[in-house]
């Protein structure tokens, strides 16, 4: 159902101007959908969708296109630049970064989806990672000493 709806979004956006989610949530509605607001946010938010201006002046959803590579770049970069150490803790991988840079390392993580990990919290120089076993933490680890090694050579 919800890569039904999704993929309903995505043909309305590409043949409709839609301005507001009320706007987006109507022709769901219209097309059958039991949708709320929270669902069009998050249906938004998953399809990356943004605002453009529209030949009409108006503001208008649309796909974001993003270059992978350069996604990857980015988050190779910011491993390079702003990571210290890995280390594990049972299921916890603990990246120590520069001052203030664990939230930018935290959102690299989340962003590359690493498989096994379930979440990060950042503080200012500190990542926690979860990783759901002992084993994907290791794996996750050895990936990012990879990644950093890789950037550096």
């Amino acid at each position: 159902m919800k890569s039904e709806r999704q993929n309903a979004i995505l043909q309305a956006i590409n043949s409709n101007d839609i301005e507001t989610q009320e706007e987006l949530m109507i022709l769901l509605k219209e097309q059958g959908f039991d949708v709320t607001q929270a669902t069009i946010s998050r249906d938004i938010r998953e399809l990356k969708l943004t605002k453009i201006s529209s030949e009409n002046g108006k503001q208008k959803y649309a796909v974001m296109h993003q270059n992978t590579k350069d996604i990857s770049d980015k988050y190779l970069r910011i491993f390079h630049d702003a990571l210290v150490s890995v280390d594990t803790a049972q299921n916890i991988l603990v990246l120590k970064t520069v001052a203030g840079m664990a939230m930018p390392v935290a959102a690299a993580v989340d962003s590359m989806h690493f498989e096994g990990v379930v979440g990060c919290i950042a503080g200012d120089d500190t990542v926690f990672c979860a990783i759901r076993t002992v084993e994907e933490t290791f794996k996750v680890a050895d990936k990012i000493h990879k990644l950093t090694a890789a950037k550096k050579s």
